[in-house]
């Protein structure tokens, strides 16, 4: 294991409870029905209809749910220990040979120690790998060493390369699917552990290539992907109770962007448009989203909801998530305040 055990910053006061810890990786709010593993359990029941597909892992199957995979095709399962540019090449040896490899790992492992592997063994050559990263964006209280912040802005600029953002446990299940099927490079980031089911009540279904409007609003945009558009949704319920009516369109390919559904989103009038990301402000969706509009001349307010551009702090996901701006709370009262 990676990780040492995390220490609090400040002492808790005698009596009190903590209920909450650093390495916390369900992400659902009190109430929210989840789905324990769903990559896992879904690449175990694709794999027994494909002989193909195969699983690696440097050293985090439990943390990446791939330990799911391993229990029901062990003679497919490749632990490769800490070593993610030997797993990247494995997995791009198998692929020549004809297997489909899913290769998981930490996403800051990956996109910062496994690039340029990544981009010369799999990328250029085009090979079916599929890259499947826990712990994207602010998902971890670890702190910098495995907060994959910058992950979508690193891996954005690389040629061949499909980036999937997916929101919750059915949005997870039907990636892995799309991805299983698709013929080519992709980097998708995860949500592990006992994940949250959000989409089913909005009748969505996962394509590759596509944004899906969940809702329509007359006064705000928000165009959001993976945790924060589950943040999204339950900010634009809230908000209606002030009279403010929100729009939310999930946007789970990051590359190639579903151009065509954002511009016609955006030319709608009226409406103040938020790109919500668990990412960097720096090039991530919220930028992809700029250019488009900048490049087609669709020029709507536009504002950004994302990390700031810096390294972050250590300490409890729900504390963090109040403190960057990511959590439902600070959406509502960031909305309120550009609305006037």
């Amino acid at each position: 294991m990676r990780l040492s055990k995390f220490e609090p910053r400040t002492p808790l006061n005698a009596g009190e409870r903590k209920t909450t810890s650093a390495m916390i990786a369900s992400i659902a709010p009190e109430g929210v029905a989840t789905r324990n593993a769903p990559f896992g359990h879904t690449l175990a029941r694709l794999a027994h209809e494909r002989p193909g597909i195969v699983g690696l892992t440097a050293d985090l199957a439990k943390y990446t749910d791939l330990h799911v995979f391993a229990q029901e095709h062990p003679d497919r399962f490749y632990q490769m220990g800490m070593a993610e540019q030997v797993m990247i090449s494995a997995a791009a040896g198998l692929a020549r040979e004809g297997f489909t490899p899913f290769a998981t790992t930490y996403a800051v492992f990956a996109s910062r120690r496994a690039y340029d592997f990544i981009c010369m063994a799999i990328a250029e050559e085009k090979l079916d790998v599929k890259i499947v990263c826990a712990l994207p964006g602010l998902t971890t209280g670890y702190g910098p060493s495995h907060q994959a912040t910058e992950d979508i802005a690193i891996f954005r600029g690389m040629p061949n390369l499909t980036i999937i953002d997916p929101c919750d446990a059915l949005d997870i299940e039907q990636a892995t699917e799309a991805i299983a099927d698709h013929k080519g490079p992709v980097y998708m980031r995860l949500l592990r552990g006992k994940v949250p089911v959000v989409l089913d009540e909005y009748g969505y279904k996962f394509e590759l290539g596509k944004a899906k409007m969940l809702r329509e609003g007359a006064d705000v945009l928000f165009i959001s992907s993976g945790l924060l558009t589950m943040r999204t949704l339950e900010a634009a319920r809230s908000l209606e109770a002030d009279r403010v009516s929100c729009a939310v369109m999930h946007v789970p390919t990051i590359k190639p962007l579903d151009t065509a559904a954002i511009l016609a989103a955006a030319r709608k009038p009226g409406r103040l448009l938020v790109v919500a990301e668990n990412h960097t402000i720096i090039g991530g969706l919220g930028e992809a989203v700029a250019g488009v509009l900048m490049r087609e001349g669709v020029t709507p307010p536009f504002r950004q909801i994302a990390l700031p551009d810096e390294f972050l702090d250590a300490g409890a996901l729900p504390t963090l998530h109040d403190r960057y701006g990511i959590s439902t709370a600070a959406i509502i009262e960031r909305i309120k305040g550009w609305l006037g």
